[in-house]
């Protein structure tokens, strides 16, 4: 099972930008689909985006695209989400997450392995 921690997070002002990480261990990282998703106060757990396991493919929720990137580096085991144009409607914690056997995750239940999540806080 991989182990997942975050980081990255803090306090922007509208329009700012962020960039999360995502440091994965004890398995092989190129094995698993990363996905990010948040959480806000009172609300569900949120998908954001998610990449493939080469990378050769990403998607996005519709609130998010064209402001946030997901990447990573399977040579350094890291996952990243880059936050741009932010919202205060953004204010969540996020969370990264690995699914193996699956090329395309989205849901919740697809992904086995979860982080303890960063806050991350849009200022109006």
């Amino acid at each position: 099972q991989v182990r997942l921690a975050e980081s990255g997070g803090g306090l922007v002002q509208t329009g700012g930008s962020l960039r999360l990480s995502c440091a994965a261990s004890g398995s092989t990282f190129s094995l698993y689909t990363m996905g990010w998703f948040r959480q806000a106060p009172g609300k569900e757990r949120e998908f954001v985006a998610g990449i493939t396991r080469l990378a050769i493919s990403t998607y996005y929720a519709d609130s998010v695209k064209g402001r946030f990137i997901i990447s990573r580096d399977n040579v350094n085991n890291t996952a990243y989400l880059q936050m741009n144009s932010l919202k205060p409607e953004d204010t969540a914690v996020y969370y990264c997450a690995a699914a193996s056997h699956i090329r395309v995750a989205t849901a919740s239940g697809d992904f086995g392995s979860w982080g303890q999540g960063t806050q991350v806080t849009v200022s109006s």
